[in-house]
């Protein structure tokens, strides 16, 4: 590590141009515990460093110096001029407007934004958009494409690893994302986001399946692959108490990274109902 935390955390907060009392009070600590912290005489606890790297725009891996793993080489992938996705929206943001049409300001939340061409066109059509992503390379488009189409997203940095809200959505939306989650946080982190959902909100989430068939995606990642893919119903156990919209597992084809392979999919709507 090259920075002590203190010094991560003191360098990031003036770079937004926050006071210790503004860190202090978000995270409900005193300025003197937060000075404390940059000057190295004390550490924050352990469970304020997802609070505390959210509101520095970074990760919990980034405050305590080490560089970021988690989400791959998608930093690399952004840089271009292009867009490494293309702009059309995904099919999910149709099937979310079906289902909730925004005949009101519906709030939604997106894990894992890349560059944004999707929260951008829910903004577009009056949804109010949040939507995070661990690629500093992706957001920077994500806002110019806003910014372009006249549309406010609250884009900010953080990984799914680390984020838990702190407010509750009516809409959660992520796609070719969750499954970067390891076995062991998926149940907590996908308990969170459904404990932060509006009563009659929507998920609409994909994750990537193992099948012995289909061949591993010649562009898949180191940590994908430590991680391990989804089993076929894996997804669907951890919503067994919402109410299904869309439930499907398909096989499609990609050329994502230039070259040709295929995919096999979970693909899940679900409701949460009046408890």
């Amino acid at each position: 590590m090259s920075d002590t935390l203190g010094t991560v955390i003191m360098k990031k907060r003036k770079q937004l141009g926050y006071t210790q009392q503004k860190i202090a009070d978000y995270l409900h600590v005193s300025f003197q515990a937060v000075s404390k912290w940059e000057n190295g005489t004390a550490s924050p606890d352990i469970s304020l460093l997802p609070q505390l790297a959210h509101i520095l725009g970074t990760t919990t891996d980034s405050l305590l110096g080490y560089s970021a793993a988690s989400v791959t080489d998608y930093e690399r992938r952004y840089e271009g001029e292009d867009y490494y996705w293309g702009l059309n929206p995904n099919a999910l943001c149709y099937e979310i407007m079906k289902r909730r049409p925004p005949v009101k300001p519906y709030r939604v939340l997106e894990i894992g934004c890349g560059e944004g061409k999707d929260a951008v066109f829910l903004a577009k059509n009056g949804y109010l958009v949040t939507a995070f992503d661990a690629a500093e390379s992706g957001l920077e488009k994500a806002r110019s494409l806003a910014e372009h189409h006249g549309v406010q997203v609250d884009f900010f940095k953080a990984d799914v690893l680390d984020y838990r809200p702190e407010t509750s959505f009516d809409i959660v939306f992520s796609s070719g994302v969750i499954h970067y989650v390891p076995q062991e946080l998926r149940r907590e982190v996908i308990s969170c986001m459904k404990e932060h959902t509006c009563a009659g909100g929507l998920h609409a989430v994909n994750v990537f399946v193992d099948k012995p068939f289909i061949a591993p995606a010649p562009d898949r990642e180191p940590a994908e692959i430590e991680r391990g893919n989804w089993h076929s119903g894996e997804l669907q156990e951890l919503y067994h108490d919402w109410l299904f919209h869309v439930n499907e597992e398909i096989i499609f084809d990609c050329n994502s990274g230039g070259m040709p392979h295929q995919h096999c999919m979970d693909i899940l709507i679900a409701e949460k109902m009046q408890g």
